[in-house]
């Protein structure tokens, strides 16, 4: 599916957010979850794939095996995406009806526009997911994996990005961001004081 304008080519301040703009808009629509992301009931859940959509470990592997042999072969259809875009599958055998699939970042220090495409992952994610109505969507924290990437770092840039888009657009009424370890959940909940919020 189209994913829009190339979001790498966005200003370095495309995703900043100002606190005082942010909680009544937000009541309700963000929430934080610890546990396995593959038996969240929403409309979609977000896969931090690698490049070939093919499938490999931790969240990527997890989703894969949760939804069955089916997703592979749709999979195989896509023929691949690139880093900070997404593709929307079915979730066949998970709770979720869909999965929107992105390509998140190696970490290699911050010098190669790492939070801009970090950034990216969710808004075009989030793009997706308006784009054919869906009113819930889960995220991982997306490259804090095998990728390497910071998971204070990452929280910020996935706070950031989720919270511009929900400030600006009405679809999806709810976004959960979903993590396996309660240790990244306080990166993600030390981040959202940053913005005036509790998660």
């Amino acid at each position: 599916m189209p994913s829009g304008d190339d979001p790498r080519n966005a200003p370095r301040d495309a995703f900043r957010v100002e606190p005082a703009t942010l909680v009544a808009p937000l009541r309700g629509r963000l929430t934080l979850a610890i546990g396995d992301l593959t038996r969240l009931s929403v409309d979609a859940i977000v896969n931090a794939a690698n490049s070939s959509l093919l499938g490999g470990g931790g969240v990527d592997g997890a989703i894969h095996r949760a939804a069955g042999p089916a997703l592979l072969e749709e999979c195989r259809e896509i023929g691949g995406c690139p880093p900070g875009e997404a593709r929307m599958t079915g979730g066949y055998d998970l709770p979720a009806r869909w999965v929107i699939h992105t390509v998140g970042p190696v970490w290699e220090g911050g010098g190669r526009r790492e939070p801009e495409v970090l950034g990216a992952c969710y808004t075009e994610s989030l793009r997706l997911a308006a784009r054919n109505e869906l009113r819930s969507i889960a995220f991982p924290a997306i490259s804090t994996g095998v990728y390497g990437y910071p998971m204070a770092l990452a929280s910020r840039v996935a706070l950031r990005s989720v919270l511009a888009w929900l400030v600006a657009h009405e679809l999806p009424e709810r976004v959960v961001l979903c993590c396996f370890a309660e240790a990244d959940g306080a990166a993600f909940r030390s981040a959202a004081r940053e913005f005036g919020l509790e998660l």
